[in-house]
């Protein structure tokens, strides 16, 4: 596609239009963007323009015209939590009556309901659920052990089960809970059976963000600490942002650049490496943080921002959860190729009085709509037989 395709809807002004010319002449030879290109798109407005651009990239790392999703669940062991996080109307505090852990047996019946048989059958498993997503609380006394405990059980159970776990967060906080190094938790989680690493909790990676709205979780630092840590042991993981509520357009920027920055480094090591980029608004309701809730626009305008920013990152899903699936289908013109997963629940954004989980059935409608073909996938983007 040429510069001038790619402006088919040119900026308001001749000022926006020099100064968005030469990076879309970038974009279109495949060179890498700088902070400012960065700065520039994030304040530019025109949706029709950004959506160029990151069609562009998308398609040319999926030039096959194919939308991916996976068939998991989502399942969040504890509610516990002493993180305080002002964005977050999910979590509750150690004696809270509505807290709750949930019991092998509780996890077991929510996984059996994935796979939709009575136990573990090989054929039905490769054509139904292929992954849990495991997240919750920072519970003050659900160390080390437990999770190995809760891990071991569920390879056991269900040794095909793909186990995608405890966000980075949730492991510095095991390991200064269980005065281990995040090398050795990985370890210990990995040995007991944790397949890759999903990209919660890292809102927006910049330090002076994270103080004003997660002062009890990772700092960014720690953050990517324990990306580097699980890519190092070859594991592959996803990375997220969370954005809408006090960090400026330019921390989204530095948000992303740290995620390229870390990529980078983990693609040239050879081992485990991100596998997709997910971003979505902050979600206002029933939190302590007050934030105009952020539009349609700004979920488009931030998707293909960081399609063309995340130049090594091979995938991006939209997120329909928050944002509806219709929305969730426009975001395919933004620079998305996957549609996540069905999840069947999700407990931490309805807490915030939005959740939009749809079927399988909607997933592929939505795709196929879009002028796609629906491909179901597992963690490694690995295609697989519907």
């Amino acid at each position: 596609m040429s510069t001038a395709t790619a402006l088919r809807s040119p900026p308001e002004t001749s000022r926006d239009t020099d100064r968005l010319l030469p990076i879309a002449a970038k974009v279109a030879a495949g060179a890498r963007l700088t902070r400012e290109d960065g700065i520039a798109l994030v304040g530019c407005h025109d949706l029709a323009f950004l959506g160029e651009l990151a069609t562009l990239v998308r398609d040319r790392k999926r030039p096959e015209r194919t939308v991916s999703y996976i068939v998991d669940r989502n399942i969040n062991p504890t509610n516990v939590c002493v993180a305080r996080c002002t964005f977050c109307a999910f979590d509750r505090l150690p004696g809270d009556p509505e807290g709750y852990v949930l019991t092998h047996e509780q996890i077991f019946a929510k996984v059996d309901e994935l796979l939709a048989v009575p136990g573990v059958n090989d054929k039905l498993l490769a054509r139904g659920g292929v992954q849990v997503l495991l997240q919750g609380g920072h519970h003050p006394k659900l160390g080390i052990e437990y999770y190995e405990q809760l891990f071991r059980a569920l390879r056991t159970r269900y040794p095909k089960l793909h186990l995608h776990g405890l966000s980075p967060s949730e492991i510095v906080h095991v390991s200064k809970l269980s005065h281990l190094t995040i090398e050795a938790v990985v370890e210990r989680l990995t040995q007991a059976g944790l397949d890759s690493i999903p990209g919660g909790g890292g809102e927006i990676l910049v330090d002076r963000v994270r103080q004003l709205i997660a002062p009890g979780k990772a700092n960014t630092a720690e953050w990517l600490g324990v990306m580097r840590v699980a890519h190092q042991r070859g594991m592959m993981t996803t990375a997220t942002m969370m954005y809408g509520h006090v960090e400026t357009e330019d921390e989204r920027v530095d948000h992303l650049l740290a995620l390229r920055a870390l990529q980078d480094e983990s693609l040239a090591a050879g081992k485990g490496s991100f596998t997709a980029f997910i971003c979505w608004p902050f979600q206002p309701g029933g939190s302590e943080l007050e934030c105009r809730k952020s539009g349609a626009n700004d979920f488009l305008r931030t998707n293909a921002v960081a399609r063309v920013l995340l130049d090594n990152f091979p995938h991006q899903q939209t997120s329909f959860v928050t944002q509806g699936d219709k929305l969730g289908q426009l975001a395919l013109f933004f620079g998305c190729d996957d549609f996540g997963g069905t999840m069947l629940e999700e407990n931490v954004v309805s807490a915030a009085g939005t959740q939009c989980l749809i079927t399988i059935q909607q997933i592929e409608h939505c795709i196929r709509a879009a002028g796609f073909t629906p491909v179901r996938r597992n963690m490694h983007y690995e295609m697989l037989d519907s």
